[in-house]
């Protein structure tokens, strides 16, 4: 595949996800490349080189190379689908405002409670679930009255939060109490080029 991004990639992380999502949608040519994190591929050489805090997602664009999910959302809408960050400067501080709730409250929320559940992270269940309460409750009212988090069209700020909002019963985190967070996720997942994350049969996906 000529000229395509390289995604180094783990198919059943939702910050990975994101990257590969939005690839999809934006119509990037791309290629995935597996990392192995149970054989401890991203903790050694050659993985080391393209991030040094060994963690995915990191991609290749020729010479250029890109780390953590939300700063490859930025890099890619910005070179090759800039109408994804929308060009208002007050919709795309709302945008990084949403990116920042992924990299928080999502990341701490639902994201923690699915590491527990799928890969057996020892971390506080509870606090997860709590946050991820508080998190659910912004968005449902945010959604209350839009179709998208910022403006009238998706922008990076979606891709962002989809995943681990879509994911969250598998962390044992019910989206039955949020209807506008239900409808929303289906609309995402109606968009050309949409591809989903493999689902676990964990938690209440179980």
């Amino acid at each position: 595949m000529s000229n395509a991004i390289r995604i180094h990639n783990f198919p059943l992380s939702g910050h990975c996800h994101r990257v590969e999502l939005f690839a999809g949608l934006a119509g990037i040519n791309h290629e995935l490349v597996f990392v192995d994190l149970a054989a401890g591929e991203h903790k050694k050489e050659p993985f080391l080189s393209l991030n040094p805090a060994g963690k995915v997602p990191v991609i290749e664009d020729g010479d250029v190379v890109v780390a953590d999910s939300n700063a490859i959302l930025v890099y890619l809408a910005r070179k090759y689908a800039p109408d994804w960050m929308s060009g208002d400067p007050v919709e795309e501080a709302e945008i990084q405002r949403f990116l920042s709730l992924a990299a928080n409250e999502i990341a701490n929320g639902p994201a923690a409670a699915r590491l527990v559940t799928v890969f057996g992270a020892e971390l506080d269940t509870d606090k997860a679930k709590a946050i991820s309460g508080y998190v659910f409750g912004i968005l449902e009212g945010h959604l209350a009255d839009r179709d998208w988090l910022v403006g009238q069209k998706p922008t990076v700020a979606d891709v962002a939060i989809y995943t681990y909002t879509a994911h969250a019963p598998e962390g044992n985190v019910s989206l039955e109490p949020y209807p506008n967070i239900r409808s929303y996720l289906k609309r995402v997942e109606g968009l050309p080029g949409f591809e989903a994350m493999p689902a676990t049969k964990a938690g209440l996906a179980a």
